[in-house]
């Protein structure tokens, strides 16, 4: 990417923009930035754009105070504008609901539910516990952190 000249970038730009509890890169494209808030990938970010109707190659800096808000409001009404297989959170274990996860909702549910599991004495409960891998890799030659070695030879 080219360096962005800053006098180019005019008085009223913004370099850091407040969205869903998160700081959003302004010298960035709305498409692209708006993946630094937890719960938001790239798909999920341009279909926010295209929700809030706002071109994904705009800098974020750029935007409007308007603008800002629509993006704002397309982020609470995305649960509800898009398919269920979009969304972070389906069938909820509690309510059985689907929504979408932004921000520390994100960090806070998924904690709850490693709690959960290592309550129930779950096997990925008690792999959590461990901190070892959870999802079935091998752990005899890959994965090692901390003072664990290699085969040592004798001398």
């Amino acid at each position: 990417m080219a360096k962005i000249d800053e006098s180019e970038l005019g008085d009223d730009f913004n370099y850091i923009i407040r969205l869903a509890d998160s700081d959003v890169d302004g010298l960035t494209p709305i498409g692209m930035g708006l993946t630094s808030v937890k719960g938001v990938g790239v798909r999920t970010a341009l279909m926010i754009c295209k929700i809030a109707e706002i071109d994904t190659n705009k800098l974020g800096g750029h935007l409007s105070d308007s603008e800002q808000d629509s993006i704002r409001d397309a982020i609470e009404s995305y649960p509800t504008k898009v398919p269920v297989w979009m969304l972070n959170r389906q069938r909820d274990i509690e309510t059985g609901d689907e929504f979408q996860l932004f921000s520390m909702d994100v960090e806070m549910t998924q904690k709850d539910d490693i709690d959960r599991l290592r309550a129930s004495k779950a096997y990925r409960g008690l792999r959590h516990a461990a901190r070892k891998s959870v999802r079935g890799q091998r752990t005899r030659s890959n994965g090692r952190t901390g003072l664990t070695l290699g085969v040592q030879r004798k001398k």
